[in-house]
């Protein structure tokens, strides 16, 4: 399989988000509590020390945005003009190819076939295509570097 070749395999969410939000708004998300439900065939048995963890990773479809929003290119992270024009692989826009985000968030509970995080950046409904448990060993193993702007950008995000 080359780069350029269809993907051979189709993805399917394995849970959905429960959420009180119900817009993607780019600020606050912190304290949000959300619920993510896993669907057949994952149970219960799916989750199963999980709760051991702190915290997990959540990969998600931004399944509210427009695929015809979608950013291929370069741009002004939130339209800033103060900010950079930056490619969409230089950002964590939702409007980006395959539409797919990442966020590393609290694990409060698990309990039977469901989650309770905390600081989610997925609203309500939304698909979930994968959870793993965080682990400090994948994370970086040397200092992060990243510009002001991005700094800026985040303030006040979670």
């Amino acid at each position: 399989m080359t780069g350029t070749d269809e993907l051979s395999y189709a993805m399917r969410p394995i849970g959905v988000v429960s959420s009180s939000r119900l817009q993607a708004i780019d600020d606050d998300w912190a304290d949000v509590a959300a619920t993510i439900t896993v669907l057949p065939p994952f149970d219960a048995r799916s989750l199963v020390a999980l709760g051991a963890f702190s915290h997990v990773e959540v990969i998600f479809v931004f399944h509210g945005v427009d695929p015809e929003a979608v950013c291929t290119g370069s741009r002004r992270p939130r339209g800033n003009p103060d900010w950079p024009e930056v490619g969409i692989f230089a950002q964590r826009a939702k409007d980006r190819p395959n539409r797919i985000g990442l966020c590393t968030c609290e694990l409060v509970e698990v309990r039977g076939d469901m989650l309770e995080v905390r600081g989610l950046d997925a609203i309500d409904g939304t698909p979930v295509l994968d959870i793993k448990p965080y682990m400090a060993e994948f994370a970086p193993r040397r200092q992060v570097r990243q510009p002001a702007w991005s700094h800026e950008l985040m303030a006040g995000y979670f």
